[in-house]
């Protein structure tokens, strides 16, 4: 019997979630609890603060003085190595 649920399940499964600059911090956590080590080495310590989860990875680097496309090329790194 075809089941469309799930098969949406698999797929949705299946995709690796694409960080940028736009992306919510607190979402990614959210999504992937292995990812705060990349926070934490950008002095981003307080990861449970509303106000940290609720910044965008540019707003983060830009508090932080961190390149943004350095700390987005490893967060996409790090969550597609666990897809694969």
């Amino acid at each position: 019997m075809f089941d469309i649920f799930n098969m949406l399940k698999k797929n949705e499964e299946s995709k690796t979630m694409q960080v940028t600059r736009e992306t919510i911090i607190g979402d990614i956590l959210d999504m992937d609890q292995t990812t705060a080590p990349y926070f934490m080495e950008i002095g981003m310590h307080c990861l449970g603060c509303p106000a940290s989860r609720g910044e965008t990875i540019a707003e983060a680097c830009e508090v932080h003085g961190v390149d943004c496309d350095e700390l987005l090329e490893k967060l996409n790194a790090h969550l597609a190595s666990k897809k694969a």
